[in-house]
């Protein structure tokens, strides 16, 4: 009798033991990726019986502060969603496991990802991050207002512009721009402050990277930002961006945008739903929320070209990073492997939010996106148009202040682009550099 209870013991212990998963914190900000990722850590755990993933989502700016103050006090989660611009001071700090050992031990096929993805979350041989998706940029319209102002799609799919006249895109804006009394910008009665519907928004200054707000003009016109990723060298004096900083700062004068301030306080994807702008330039992440919340007709649309004869548009990827201090490594790559793998990535094509990493991923979210109403190829256009890197550097933070220090400055017209980006760009070598 005695045997009997023993053995009856040994497997209630080992039924236990095998009910206590092992629990795989992660942490993403985008709300709007939050249901593709649930079906993926469902799919996950029904393949992984012994790992369960518990989601946690928060917004933007909360979120890095929760990352970073997670690193101080021990509370991390031991994966979370990463981005170009906060990756290389925390992998200087040492904050991040270096994947690339577990990548050539499973043998992963980091080929099957877009090009170009991969190869930014590395340095020095080491692997920080898995591409999980990609993102590029385009103008979303109010075609209603377009309709109204007698501008059609083909107008708006093949704008123009320059820093002196503004080419076509200024045309086209100034006939969306409507003051109180339903006078556009090229009327002589127009009212610069009594607008009622500004016909462009820039979002803001955009700090040193300037992904939606400056980055595709300034490219276009000729500006770059280093020579390659991890250069100790930026052009932020450069001319070309001098004289596109200097446009984009004439355009609130002129009644066809709103101050930079008015901007802050209000936002611009939030004037662009209430009618209160007809274009704004925006990622391909936001293809869902416009979609929700704009109860009109809208169109996306490629980025004008500029005066170097092409459209341009920042190229950037987010990637799933493991924590150095998580206590369940070998569960977190195990997760980290299945996020970047085609059968998750699938999935969340199936959700049409964002385009996934892996290649044809992005053709069957625009293809879920057309079945939902809603026409996002312009964005596979700019991708294959002139793309480039987000500036990649160390000391990311500061020069990201310094840099939007600058830019705020002369957007608001309290100091020339010129004078300001020398400064800034100076500050910024040094940092680098440090």
């Amino acid at each position: 009798m005695k045997f009997q209870f023993t053995i009856l013991a040994a497997v209630v212990a080992a039924a236990c033991g095998s009910a206590q998963a092992t629990e795989v914190k992660y942490m993403m900000w985008d709300s709007n990726q939050l249901p593709a990722y649930k079906q993926c850590a469902a799919d996950f755990e029904k393949k992984n019986s012994d790992i369960t993933i518990k989601i946690t989502q928060s917004g933007w700016n909360d979120y890095w502060t929760a990352i970073s103050t997670g690193f101080i006090s021990g509370t991390a989660p031991d994966v979370f969603t990463d981005h170009l611009a906060k990756y290389p001071e925390f992998s200087k700090n040492g904050q991040l496991v270096d994947l690339a050992p577990l990548i050539m031990r499973d043998k992963v096929d980091t080929a099957a990802y877009t090009n170009g993805l991969y190869d930014n979350w590395g340095r020095d041989g080491k692997q920080f991050g898995l591409p999980k998706d990609w993102d590029t940029i385009g103008f979303v319209v109010n075609m209603e207002m377009a309709k109204k102002a007698g501008v059609s799609l083909a107008d708006l799919q093949n704008m123009n512009w320059n820093p002196k006249d503004g080419g076509s895109f200024e045309k086209i804006v100034r006939k969306l721009s409507l003051d109180a009394a339903g006078n556009n910008a090229n009327s002589a009665s127009f009212d610069k402050k009594k607008v009622a519907v500004y016909g462009y928004q820039n979002p803001g200054a955009g700090g040193m990277m300037g992904q939606t707000e400056w980055g595709h003009f300034a490219v276009s016109n000729g500006f770059k930002y280093q020579d390659k990723p991890w250069d100790p060298k930026f052009y932020y004096d450069s001319p070309k961006l001098a004289e596109t900083l200097d446009y984009l700062a004439g355009l609130p004068g002129k009644g066809v945008s709103a101050s930079l301030e008015n901007t802050k306080s209000l936002g611009a994807d939030a004037m662009f739903v209430a009618k209160k702008v007809a274009i704004v330039p925006q990622g391909s992440w936001m293809i869902t929320y416009f979609k929700d919340n704009a109860k009109f007709d809208t169109a996306w649309v490629p980025l004008p070209t500029g005066p170097t004869g092409s459209r341009a548009t920042m190229f950037n990827g987010l990637a799933d990073s493991i924590w150095v201090g998580s206590k369940v490594q070998p569960e977190a790559w195990k997760w980290v492997k299945y996020l970047g793998s085609a059968d998750c990535q699938s999935v969340v094509a199936g959700y049409g939010v964002v385009f996934p990493a892996i290649k044809g991923m992005a053709e069957k979210a625009i293809a879920v996106q057309k079945s939902k109403g809603v026409d996002s190829s312009a964005f596979l256009t700019m991708a294959k148009s002139k793309t480039y890197l987000p500036p990649i550097a160390d000391s990311g933070s500061e020069v990201d202040e310094v840099i939007k220090a600058s830019i705020e400055a002369v957007l608001m017209n309290k100091s020339d682009a010129t004078s300001a980006l020398k400064a800034a760009n100076a500050k910024a070598n040094q940092l680098v550099k440090q």
